[in-house]
Parts: structure tokens; sequence; C-alpha cells
């Protein structure tokens, strides 16, 4: 018998990806804000108190920093305060869950990453704090649980499947609206093919309990990323000069460097690769390069 999952923010890109290439493995259950407030806790205990799930897999989030920054209050309430409550239902009854956490864990970090799933986190903003609550209560709490740090993970939008904003996205954008667009060059960060994820979703609900960071290796700036990007999808050196600037500004009073060693994951069989690697799988995955 299929594992039965019950999967939030089921309409969500990483949600409708890792359910259309495992949608043989396992039985998924789909719960979206349309069928679910995730601001009203109580509401949420109630729903998951009488679900059939062998496995949640806990996507819904508010993952906009503007948001957070602007009502932390509201986003507090459905960016944690749910999240913990699924998780305490699932330490009552004994059962797995997949919690999505991220890179900006680290974006309060003055050293250089990449940071191993060992070290000590550390976050300024409002939607770091409220993911690291989460991914704190669920380590110090739960028995049986996998979380996943994810980078800024990209893709391409098909059929069922919506794409969260990626900078594949951004740059696509700039090269055919020929407009020019600024990317930050005081930012380093992995940036991850998603299905990487999907792929590799099945062990991953195997693997032992324990923090998966998923994050392709990516020693590159966001506006040398971006460059890379421009230069597979043809651009000459001239045209990226025009339609890739660099942003100075942004992050001027401290270079940000979160990204994460995926080590631990690729041992799991987990087929993380390189950014580049990643960026030129994507593009001949859609036919672009």
């Amino acid at each position: 018998m299929r594992p039965k999952i019950l999967v939030t923010g089921a309409n969500g890109y990483i949600a409708s990806l890792v359910r259309l290439y495992n949608a043989d493995a396992f039985d998924f259950t789909c719960v979206s804000h349309s069928d679910l407030d995730f601001s009203k806790t109580k509401d949420v205990a109630d729903y998951f108190e009488k679900a059939d799930f062998d496995i949640v897999f806990h996507t819904a989030a508010n993952t906009t920093t503007a948001d957070c920054e602007r009502d932390p209050e509201g986003t507090h309430r459905i960016n944690s305060e749910s999240a913990i409550e699924i998780a305490r239902i699932c330490a009552m009854r004994e059962k797995r869950m997949i919690f999505l956490s991220t890179e900006q864990l680290f974006n309060g970090k003055t050293q250089p990453g990449p940071f191993k799933e060992t070290e000590e986190p550390l976050c300024v903003t409002d939607y770091g704090k409220q993911k690291l609550e989460v991914d704190s209560w669920i380590r110090a709490n739960l028995k049986d649980y996998v979380i996943f740090r994810l980078s800024w993970q990209f893709g391409l939008p098909f059929a069922h499947v919506k794409v969260s904003p990626g900078i594949l996205e951004r740059v696509m954008k700039a090269v055919k609206t020929d407009t020019p667009t600024k990317f930050t060059v005081n930012e380093k960060r992995c940036m991850t093919y998603a299905q990487r994820l999907a792929d590799g979703f099945g062990r991953l609900t195997e693997a032992p309990t324990g923090v998966y960071n998923i994050a392709s290796e990516n020693d590159l700036t966001t506006y040398e990323s971006a460059r890379y990007i421009a230069k597979r999808l043809g651009c000459s050196d001239a045209e990226t000069e025009k339609l890739i600037l660099p942003d100075y500004e942004r992050y001027a009073d401290r270079f940000r460097d979160y990204r994460l060693d995926a080590n631990k994951a690729k041992e799991l069989g987990v087929p993380l690769a390189t950014f580049e690697e990643d960026v030129d799988t994507c593009l001949k995955d859609f036919g672009l390069l």
C-alpha cells in the first residue's frame, strides 16, 4: 500500500512538482489555502486531528519577505503557529512530518558559507525568524521528522505547475523584453533547479530523522549567476552587458552569503549538482538550449 501523504500548500511550486513526479509512489491528499485558512490555528488543529495520513508534507507558508516585515503577527500565525500545531499533532500521533525550512536561517551570518546542517542559525528577517522557530521546535520535540532547508529554487512553468519567482525567469524576461535589469553583486546564495528535489523526494521521505540542506553548489554572486544564464540563452557579450546590470546598492552594508552545504543529502542519493549544471539541465528540459 502506498504511503498516505497529506501535503499542505498543495498548489505551490514545490508541492505541485513533487506531487507530479511522485504520483505513482504516494497517495497524496492535497490541502491548499482554499481548503484551510492557515492563519486560524484552531481550525488547523481541528483539521489535522481528524485527517488520515502517514506523513505530513508541510509546504504552506507566506514566503514573501515584505509581507512578513509589514505584518509580522499575521504571518507568524501562518508560518509559525500553525506549523507548530501541525508538528504537535504529528508528535502526538507518532507520524512523520516533512517541513520546508529555508536558507534564510543564515541571513544574519557574517562569516561566509556554505553552512552545514550542524551550523547554528542566525537570521535577521521576520521570515527567517518565523521559519527558524518551527525548525527549532521540530528538532526539539519530534522523534520522526525530515526538515528540508531549501536554497533559492528555480524552474519554468508548465501544465499544472506554476513556478515561484526565480532568477531564471527574471533573466529570461530581461532578454525577451530587452529590459536592462539589476542583480546584486553583494550576495552569494545557492540556486537550485527544483526538479532535483522532486527527483530525490522518495529517498528523502525514507531518510533518517534530521535536517537536510537541499542546494546545488554555487560560487557565483547573484549578478554573475544572471550573466551566466544570459550567456546560455544566447546573448552576446554586448547584449549581456546591456541587459544584466550590477546592483551595488543592495546589501552594500554587509555582503550576504547564506549558501548551504548539501553533502548530507547527496549521500542519500539526492541528485544535486552545480548551479551551472542546473541551468543547463533546466534549459534542456524545456527545449531552450
